[in-house]
């Protein structure tokens, strides 16, 4: 380490739920560790504890590993971890002469502290971290494929197990001698996604009218004649990468009012999907969206609350990043940012009517120079035999 170095980009936490800190590492413990970068990056210090030292050597994606106790100041560690492991940052900075730090968004106060401590000025660069992690290499797009590839199948299965369900007198559905509900529907999922080595929140399967709140995640009987939504948000545990679709369901006859809705819809997706490409903004590609949802005869935004129940409209946003969680920069909303080449995004428009239930449908694109790769190959119709 030279005298020279004046600044050093920190970052800090568990690599285990700070997944900027992850995706620059490629390499995760539960602990604390920091992550200091060098001599404009060329060199990288990776300090964690002691007995992690050996797998970090192989395989994190820095060029020196150390522990705490390497860079024990004057007066010693502190007998707290994280606590210890800042006082360590700071002591490796003192040592390499670095005057000034850069620290990410989700930088811990803790670390701020020590480092001001040790007389060094800590400024916050709140993209740091986050236009690289938008920017998904070809090993994330392979990760991103495969985790949409077991989304898809998790959907389909749900939606085929509505769609086969028999219907008794009153609308409720059946499956196997038993009242099929959404909590059913969803333990299934939960069932499928774990044997495939997924982790998976809780699912929205949103049958009826209570799928009119876009972020319901729906209960009870399930209906026949009635939409449901399927959306699932699983993440593989072993790429830690995620998936994220959503497609739309009916048992039985499709009422015309459903189907014009699910028309206008597809149509909405595909407006989003031909708007995406790298140098445009969210909020344009939003815009496209709704353009189509109103030239269908929809309305966009929440309804007044003297609104009839018949209001019917696009509520949300157009959709979001995506990558090591599944709601990541950029959004595809109002004030939406430029596009990047190399952005993860969803494309998910809805219409959502308290009187009928909603319709939704998203895919996941990978943004390119003229356009985007759409990685879904699921079938987006009502019926699903």
């Amino acid at each position: 380490m030279t005298e020279e170095i004046k600044t050093a980009v920190v970052m800090a936490g568990s690599p285990s739920i700070n997944a900027a800190l992850y995706r620059r590492l490629r390499f995760s413990v539960v602990d604390s560790v920091v992550l200091i970068e060098l001599d404009a990056g060329v060199r990288s210090v990776l300090i964690l504890r002691d007995i992690e030292m050996e797998r970090a050597a192989r395989n994190a994606r820095v060029t020196d590993v150390h522990c705490p106790a390497d860079f024990t100041p004057v007066k010693g560690l502190s007998g707290d971890r994280e606590t210890a492991t800042a006082q360590a940052a700071a002591e490796c900075l003192r040592r390499s002469g670095v005057s000034r730090v850069i620290g990410d968004r989700s930088l811990p106060l803790i670390y701020v502290e020590m480092i001001r401590r040790a007389g060094i000025a800590v400024e916050c660069d709140s993209n740091l971290g986050i236009l690289d992690r938008r920017q998904k290499d070809e090993e994330e797009v392979a990760c991103l494929r495969e985790s949409q590839r077991i989304t898809e199948k998790a959907i389909e299965m749900a939606c085929r197990m509505i769609a086969v369900s028999d219907a008794d007198s009153d609308g409720s559905l059946h499956c196997e001698g038993e009242v099929l509900t959404s909590e059913r529907v969803r333990f299934e999922i939960d069932q499928f996604l774990l044997s495939e080595g997924f982790t998976n929140p809780s699912s929205i399967v949103a049958g009826g009218p209570i799928a009119a709140d876009c972020h319901n995640f729906g209960s009870g009987p399930l209906k026949t004649s009635s939409p449901v939504i399927v959306d699932v948000f699983p993440t593989n545990r072993a790429t830690r990468y995620c998936g994220d679709c959503t497609r739309t369901v009916v048992h039985g006859d499709i009422h015309d009012e459903v189907a014009r809705m699910h028309v206008a819809v597809g149509k909405a997706k595909q407006a989003g999907i031909s708007a995406t490409r790298a140098g445009v903004t969210g909020e344009s590609v939003h815009e496209a969206t709704l353009a189509s949802i109103v030239a269908s005869g929809y309305s966009v935004g929440l309804p007044d609350s003297e609104e009839p129940d018949t209001y019917c409209g696009m509520t949300h946003g157009t959709g979001h990043g995506i990558g090591l969680e599944v709601h990541e920069p950029p959004l595809l909303d109002f004030r939406g940012p430029e596009l990047l080449e190399g952005d993860a995004l969803t494309i998910e428009p809805g219409l959502y009517c308290k009187a009928i239930g909603a319709v939704r449908l998203e895919d996941m694109v990978i943004v390119g120079e003229s356009g985007c790769e759409n990685l879904n190959r699921l079938p987006e119709g009502l019926s699903w035999k």
